[in-house]
């Protein structure tokens, strides 16, 4: 399995509900949800732990939809979530794959590199007057 490779959580079916090993890459395209590859899950999660290990974020959850891939950052389990990192494949042209998107429904920050979306979560350091 390579890095480039996507996780996929289960296998899909032909319409009979037989289990299909070799399926035509047009129709596994078609049906299959959009999900974050292995290189894209590590570079979130490096975010999502830091900000854990400061004590901001508790929770996450991911959802594959076959127009978007979200990943949601949540404060505590039972509120809206804080930010979506969100992934769609159908604006890769025009304003990026990527973006990172506050509660309020806010975009803060699209583009093709995922680390340079990301930084935008990482808290900038600042002076203290005393």
């Amino acid at each position: 399995m390579s890095d480039t490779e996507p996780i996929v959580p289960f296998r899909l079916r032909k319409p009979d509900g037989a289990a299909d090993g070799l399926q035509h890459r047009s129709a596994s395209a078609q049906l299959a949800p959009i999900s974050f590859d292995r290189r894209e899950l590590a570079a979130i999660l490096t975010v999502y732990g830091s900000k854990v290990a400061e004590g901001e974020w508790r929770d996450y959850a991911i959802d594959l939809g076959r127009d978007k891939a979200v990943f949601s950052v949540f404060r505590r389990t039972a509120e809206t979530p804080l930010y979506r990192i969100e992934k769609t494949p159908r604006l890769n042209r025009r304003h990026g794959l990527y973006s990172v998107v506050e509660q309020g429904g806010m975009i803060l920050r699209r583009g093709h590199d995922l680390a340079q979306v990301l930084r935008v979560l990482m808290r900038k350091p600042h002076l203290l007057a005393v």
